[in-house]
């Protein structure tokens, strides 16, 4: 149930009118110049439990805002703290032209990485660190606009290396799962980046597409097999100038903490988070309709256990598959599935769908026999 009384006002033309006792109440006003709204202003509308987020207020005006309003700055940040969207690959790549490969060390998304560098990953400046708070539940407030359009099983996610190679066999693999899963209705999550992450993604961008346009993308990708090549971002815009979407979406969710590693465009809605706590634990939360586990090193293995125990209390309400992809990779190189179907069998995990395979039809087969379980 929707107990939030608040509306949200981010336009000049959607400024409220007040109510038969002349009070604006329960609003949140973002980044609203009043200045621009002269008549608006000139009426001395009265205030009440509104929220004032980064907007420019005329001094005649202040009297009328009770003192039941908050009123923040706009925090003077490269980035808005008051986030009203989730970010797009287009506006974290705002200044960033293909064709000149210095123009990334510019773009939106390098200059917030490079302002939160210089400030500090743990910095103890109170004034930023409160901006990327208020950021990071904007961000977070966004995504839970995102996500309520679509059933809670319609979200699974893929986790995995960074360092996956585009011109390996696992990544084509990874992306025509994405790709049919995404057009049996799901939503694509993964943490946004490169390697296993991009596949998630370019899997969900080229749904309803052919397989042999899939394979072009990916010849037209393998010419920067990883983040690290030069051109590696190029490729990837190259791929959705000639293949555009705009019937299936996905969801990234990285990090500055990790700005490092670039975010993949072919994410259609990006939550990007400075505190990398919060985007892991969102991530695996929101994926009810399964994780997929491909193989990766120490970060997937923290996800894995961090997945099993919200599986075992089943502390988002359900318990979901955790679907292994590699069998070689999973029982012998890093052998996580026989320790997981041993503790199961012990009771010190309760509940897990476990399921390991090196096929993708039985990870689309188990990822959709679970959701229409109802």
């Amino acid at each position: 149930m929707n107990t939030n009384p608040y509306k949200k006002v981010e336009s000049l033309n959607d400024l409220p009118s007040p109510d038969a006792e002349g009070f604006v109440t329960y609003y949140v006003f973002q980044y609203i110049d009043f200045r621009k709204a002269p008549q608006y202003v000139a009426a001395k509308h009265r205030f009440s439990e509104c929220c004032f987020l980064g907007c420019t207020i005329p001094t005649e005006m202040e009297d009328e805002i009770g003192q039941t309003c908050l009123v923040f700055p706009a925090m003077g940040r490269i980035y808005q703290a008051f986030a009203s969207r989730l970010y797009s690959g287009e506006m974290l790549y705002a200044g960033y032209d293909p064709d000149d490969e210095q123009s990334f060390e510019t773009c939106f998304d390098s200059r917030v990485y490079a302002d939160y560098m210089e400030n500090g990953k743990f910095c103890n400046n109170v004034r930023e660190t409160l901006a990327r708070s208020l950021h990071d539940r904007a961000i977070s407030e966004a995504m839970t606009s995102f996500l309520s359009r679509f059933d809670e099983k319609q979200v699974v996610s893929v986790m995995g290396g960074h360092s996956l190679s585009r011109a390996d066999n696992a990544f084509r693999e990874v992306a025509l799962i994405s790709k049919s899963l995404t057009e049996y209705g799901k939503v694509m999550a993964s943490g946004g980046g490169p390697g296993a992450m991009e596949a998630t993604h370019l899997g969900a961008w080229m749904a309803g597409r052919s397989i042999s346009e899939l394979d072009d993308a990916l010849d037209i990708l393998r010419i920067a097999p990883t983040f690290r090549d030069k051109g590696w971002l190029k490729s990837a815009f190259e791929v959705i100038s000639k293949y555009p979407q705009r019937d299936y979406r996905s969801l990234g969710i990285p990090t500055w903490f990790y700005g490092h590693e670039p975010t993949t465009p072919f994410a259609t809605d990006i939550a990007k988070y400075f505190m990398n706590s919060i985007r892991e634990s969102i991530l695996l939360s929101i994926s009810k309709g399964g994780i997929i586990y491909s193989p990766g090193s120490a970060g997937t293995l923290q996800e894995i256990f961090q997945d099993a125990a919200q599986n075992h209390y089943e502390s988002v309400g359900c318990s979901s598959p955790m679907v292994f992809l590699g069998k070689e990779y999973y029982t012998k190189e890093v052998p996580v599935y026989p320790l997981l179907e041993d503790l199961l069998e012990r009771g010190k995990y309760q509940g897990l769908l476990l399921s390991i395979t090196d096929k993708r039809e039985d990870v689309v087969n188990t990822i959709l026999s679970f959701s229409e379980r109802g």
